[in-house]
């Protein structure tokens, strides 16, 4: 008895939050359309400008043979 409760339990929250999804679409985001200052940004010039720059640390990569 208690099986088949929990089971209808389980089934009217699936096909509820299925009725919900289908009802209620969730919205696009939108894009920002002053998210960036200019269309091309230099990723190199955002380093220079780090605040840190002098302190950064250094990144060494090793050849694997």
């Amino acid at each position: 008895m208690r099986a088949y409760l929990v089971i209808a339990i389980v089934a009217v929250l699936v096909v509820g939050f299925g009725v919900k999804t289908f009802f209620f679409p969730s919205a696009p985001a939108q894009a920002q359309s002053q998210a960036s200052p200019s269309a091309s940004m230099n990723p190199f010039q955002i380093h220079l400008d780090h605040p840190n720059i002098k302190h950064l640390p250094e990144q060494r990569v090793e050849e694997p043979f």
